[in-house]
């Protein structure tokens, strides 16, 4: 199949451009800048050049495609503002996307998080969270996943908390990130949360999966770890950053504090059995030892 991905060159969509390509699927990549250009065509893909904002060339994209993949996303967490029109941008973008296809029974694989279900780890089968700082992301892909009706193979991956590769890459990275820029390798609260984690490589193949056979109006979770506790991730980043490990406030997180304070497992049994998906590269405490001091 020939696949529209929009952000294919970032740490998830690298991976899955690759995975496509190695496996007998041509790719159309949306990409922002010359520089990305450049590396989506040394990968494999075809380049076009633009971004979320433009919605014409969203279509133009969708339209030539058998199928698509949407990655793209600002993740612009400076403020609770940058965070909002990072959101709104994004479900502006994918509403186009999904009435571009209506009526070809063309698959849209879409992303989101992991539900947080007080007390539990969250399955397949819970509601996309729609509160929060990100619960706009939530009600959008609830949305995408009704075009079932219309003549979409609509389905969504929901990513957990940090999806790495060499030791970088999600909330991990932002708590080595801020552990780099304070000198303290830091958690909030006890530290007792948990988060889950992904390999980027593995989250891969599952995007892959679900867009050659995935039912309409699915949702899979990219969970290999079902949940690590925050200080355990965070005494790994300061071990290998030679930094004390304390609590800080939720506030050091900023909008995503709240988030961050919470406690997140989710489970993947329903997708690996459905879907034949099962995890095969480190997990996330494993990755983490290739941060560099």
């Amino acid at each position: 199949m020939h696949i529209f991905v929009t952000g294919g060159t970032g740490l998830i969509g690298s991976a899955v451009v690759a995975e496509l390509l190695g496996n007998g699927h041509t790719v159309l990549a949306l990409t922002r800048s010359d520089a990305s250009a450049r590396a989506a065509e040394a990968a494999g893909a075809k380049p076009l050049q633009g971004d979320l904002a433009d919605l014409d060339l969203l279509r133009a994209g969708a339209a030539q495609a058998d199928g698509v993949i949407h990655l793209a996303f600002a993740n612009d967490f400076s403020s609770a503002d940058a965070v909002a029109r990072a959101v709104a941008e994004e479900s502006a973008a994918i509403a186009v996307l999904g009435e571009e296809l209506v009526g070809s029974d063309r698959a849209f694989v879409t992303v989101s998080g992991t539900p947080y279900v007080p007390g539990r780890a969250s399955t397949e089968s819970d509601p996309a969270s729609t509160d929060g700082p990100v619960g706009g992301r939530g009600r959008a892909i609830t949305a995408v996943l009704g075009l079932a009706s219309r003549g979409v193979r609509s389905t969504a991956i929901r990513l957990p908390r940090t999806v790495h590769n060499q030791g970088t890459g999600g909330f991990a990275g932002v708590l080595t990130n801020i552990a780099r820029q304070t000198g303290v390798s830091g958690y909030p609260g006890d530290g007792a949360q948990r988060w889950p984690a992904v390999h980027a490589l593995d989250a891969a193949v599952l995007f892959r999966l679900a867009l050659e056979k995935a039912e309409a109006g699915t949702s899979w979770h990219a969970v290999a770890d079902e949940g690590d506790k925050v200080r355990d991730i965070a005494a790994v980043i300061g071990r290998r950053l030679g930094l004390p490990v304390e609590p800080v406030p939720s506030e050091t997180y900023g909008p995503l504090g709240p988030i961050f304070a919470s406690d997140q497992p989710s489970s993947s049994t329903h997708t690996r059995e459905a879907l034949g998906w099962e995890p095969t590269h480190p997990s996330l405490l494993e990755d983490l030892e290739n941060i560099q001091p």
